[in-house]
């Protein structure tokens, strides 16, 4: 399988696993209104009051970009195949561990050594024909940010590169690109917002603190730390994509899983945050 940033549409690399059943793809329902067999399977969030048919189809419109598949990335998109997004881009260049089975719930032990967005992505085509899923099996760069970003709706970042999420908050902002981003480390978890002429992430937690930030690999993380913070980052984005919510927005969510507890902070744009200070106003973009 050739690794790189121009990649095929993912049923196309599915196929030569020959793994999934190709029949179901052709009844892959291309219109912007709902199928029967997609109200079918969606019924019980259409039966939700405050959601309704216009929530659902919105969803099927939708764009997002997950930026890595590990612990939160695969939980995220999961629920959001099941919720029924209309398209799902997945970015990781790793492939499976051994060691990733501890939180990775794409993932078995026949999966290792494979790449991480090949497996997610034909999970989630099993879980629901109805979607599509790209995948690019590569780095989040200069390169290739702008070009990705820019064509989603949303963007949720569950990486485990503090590099990546300065890059990813960069070209959100610049592009005027949404985006959600989680994170997930011992018993902990954090998530915040950034949409608009909102404060960033940067204004959040400077570059120039990040020598000083920790990752799993580091300081390990519970089995259950990135699946909590995963569905409330997948829950976050129905909210924003369903019914325009934004409740996050600005704020912080800090979840502490030794005493259950959870806070929620405001923060606000730094003055000396490079990222919103280089940024044209909202009307400008």
């Amino acid at each position: 399988m050739k690794k790189g940033f121009n990649s095929r549409p993912c049923y196309l690399y599915l196929r030569e696993f020959n793994q999934l059943d190709f029949a179901t793809l052709s009844h892959f329902d291309v219109t912007d209104e709902l199928s029967e067999a997609e109200m079918h399977l969606y019924s019980r969030q259409i039966l939700l009051d405050g959601w309704d048919m216009d929530a659902q189809e919105k969803l099927k419109l939708s764009n997002v970009l997950i930026v890595g598949c590990g612990g939160i990335g695969c939980t995220t998109a999961e629920l959001l195949a099941r919720a029924g997004i209309g398209q799902i881009t997945l970015i990781d260049p790793d492939t499976i561990e051994m060691s990733n089975l501890q939180r990775q719930i794409g993932f078995t032990a026949q999966d290792i050594g494979f790449y991480k967005a090949d497996i997610l992505a034909k999970r989630l085509y099993q879980i629901n024909p109805h979607i599509e899923v790209d995948l690019y099996i590569d780095h989040l760069t200069q390169d290739n940010a702008a070009s990705l970003i820019s064509a989603q709706d949303l963007v949720l970042d569950g990486c485990d590169n503090f590099a990546t999420r300065y890059l990813v908050n960069q070209n959100c902002k610049k592009l005027n690109v949404a985006l959600i981003s989680a994170s997930a480390i011992g018993f902990t978890g954090q998530l915040l917002m950034v949409e608009g002429d909102s404060a960033c992430y940067e204004c959040l937690f400077p570059q120039s603190d990040s020598s000083e930030q920790q990752n799993c690999a580091e300081s390990g993380v519970l089995a259950t730390t990135p699946s909590v913070m995963a569905s409330l980052q997948a829950h976050h984005a129905l909210l924003y994509l369903g019914l325009q919510q934004m409740p996050l927005r600005e704020k912080l969510l800090i979840w502490d899983g030794l005493t259950m507890k959870q806070r929620i902070l405001a923060f606000e744009t730094a003055t000396d945050c490079p990222i919103c200070q280089a940024r044209p106003p909202a009307n400008d973009v």
